[in-house]
């Protein structure tokens, strides 16, 4: 077996609260992740394909396709965005690393075919990244009356 990794970079700006939670309780628990305005990360995110190579290509998976399909289905549409307000696929979700990588994650899978999509890395900053392999997770979704609304299942 074979992993072949292609790292994206985007900027972007999120609020993390939970809409269930008191002021006081999303304070104690956000921090300063919690300013109303949001804040911003310059992130890199890492996708793994693993397969054995193409015996005619010696591709695992042609990682200029691997590109294109990052950039169009994830980074275009997230980079230099408020992802609480402006990224459809994340409206509801509390936008953590982890939410986010597995969000990412069921937005990938079905459009890589060469290959099989092997994990998910983001990283918020050098010290902090989460690292998703497309265990089911259930992701809670809020509506704007800040009460649970549905999950979505990766």
């Amino acid at each position: 077996m074979v992993y072949v990794t292609r790292k994206m970079h985007f900027s972007a700006a999120h609020r993390l609260f939970n809409p269930t939670f008191s002021h006081e309780k999303n304070e104690q628990i956000f921090d300063k992740c919690n300013n109303p305005l949001g804040h911003g990360h310059n992130y890199t995110l890492e996708v793994t394909v693993k397969g054995m190579p193409d015996p005619e290509t010696g591709y695992v998976i042609d990682l200029k396709k691997l590109r294109d399909i990052i950039e169009d289905n994830v980074v275009d549409k997230v980079d230099h965005k408020h992802l609480n307000y402006d990224v459809d696929f994340l409206q509801g979700i509390i936008p953590t690393a982890e939410n986010l990588a597995i969000r990412f994650w069921s937005i990938l899978e079905p459009k890589i075919t060469s290959g099989t999509l092997h994990s998910i890395k983001l990283f918020e900053s050098d010290q902090n990244f989460v690292e998703y392999f497309g265990e089911p997770v259930s992701i809670p979704v809020y509506n704007h009356e800040s009460a649970l609304n549905r999950e979505v299942m990766s």
